[in-house]
């Protein structure tokens, strides 16, 4: 049996590998800062301590009473609209974060695997010639959250090489699904939802002509899964689909699936300045390992609408 350890394990994605985690046999540990709402129905089976995680006297506690074989590390602040307002705390929790955590394990399990989470947005801007984006595109980060990413993947890639840690980072793109909040994904079956219920007449919207890389959460568990027992220390891999969609299809993807047509209401406010128009990801070097997309987006979308609907008023 395996044993793994998870920080930021209430968030979306943390949740999520968590339930996969544990329905392969692994004996799951993780931590958050507060929130548990995600992981209450994994009580009895997901051992859960409240831990900050640039606390690092904490984590070299528990990482010692653990002795985990793979920490995946998903704490972070991760609202790219939120990093402009707080780009202090964005590096804090996302960089000390990395730094505290990559101490603790060298001192406390120094043969464990390390996972880092960067994501897909560290790449920015890229040409037509430069899509799919791969991972020896280098970075052009456009917002502290994506810098932040950078950073972090960059000092994992340093420990590797200056201590021999077994250390690689993923880039996920977007990962989409039940429980996530805010994406844009989950705001159109929430403004759909809200004028199902009669709340709204319309619905706010940022962007609608971007161009996003979309991977079912589920199907992005299974990679990091995989990775974390394949990846060589120092490597990077992306976890995307592949597929661009324009945001605008998939919202009226999902309003053929709810069976509505929502009147759209462009929202200043959601525009994000200097917003990336397409990110689309090169996902070989994953499907070389024998990973494949399983989950079809239409699938992924009625899922979402479902979990916005079971959400009480």
């Amino acid at each position: 049996m395996h044993t793994c350890f998870i920080t930021g394990c209430g968030g979306f994605i943390g949740s999520h590998l968590a339930e996969w985690l544990l329905s392969r046999g692994c004996r799951s540990v993780g931590i958050t800062r507060r929130n548990t709402r995600h992981i209450a129905p994994l009580t009895g089976h997901l051992e859960v301590h409240t831990c900050e995680v640039t606390d690092r006297a904490q984590l070299v506690s528990l990482i010692r009473a653990v002795q985990p074989e793979f920490v995946f590390h998903l704490a972070a602040l991760d609202v790219i609209p939120a990093s402009w307002d707080d780009p202090q705390a964005t590096f804090e929790v996302n960089l000390l974060g990395t730094v505290c955590l990559l101490e603790a394990v060298r001192e406390a399990r120094p043969d464990a695997v390390v996972q880092i989470a960067g994501s897909g947005v560290e790449y920015g801007p890229s040409t037509p010639e430069e899509l799919p984006v791969a991972e020896t595109r280098v970075p052009r980060p456009v917002n502290p959250y994506a810098l932040s990413k950078t950073a972090a993947v960059e000092l994992g890639r340093l420990y590797a090489m200056r201590y021999g840690m077994r250390v690689h980072s993923v880039r996920p793109f977007q990962f989409v699904g039940p429980r996530k909040y805010p994406d844009a994904c989950s705001e159109f079956a929430r403004g759909i939802v809200d004028v199902e219920r009669g709340r709204a007449t319309d619905l706010p919207v940022g962007n609608l002509g971007a161009v996003r890389d979309l991977l079912d959460v589920r199907d992005g568990v299974k990679a990091m899964w995989l990775i974390a027992q394949a990846g060589r220390s120092g490597e990077v891999f992306n976890i995307c689909s592949g597929m661009g969609y324009v945001l605008r299809d998939i919202l009226q993807k999902m309003m053929t699936l709810a069976g509505i047509t929502v009147r759209v209401r462009e929202d200043p406010a959601r525009l994000r300045p200097l917003d990336v128009p397409v990110i689309v990801g090169d996902n070989s070097k994953l499907r070389e390992l024998g990973w494949q997309r399983e989950t079809p987006i239409e699938q992924t979308l009625r899922g979402i609408l479902d979990y916005w609907r079971s959400v009480p008023d």
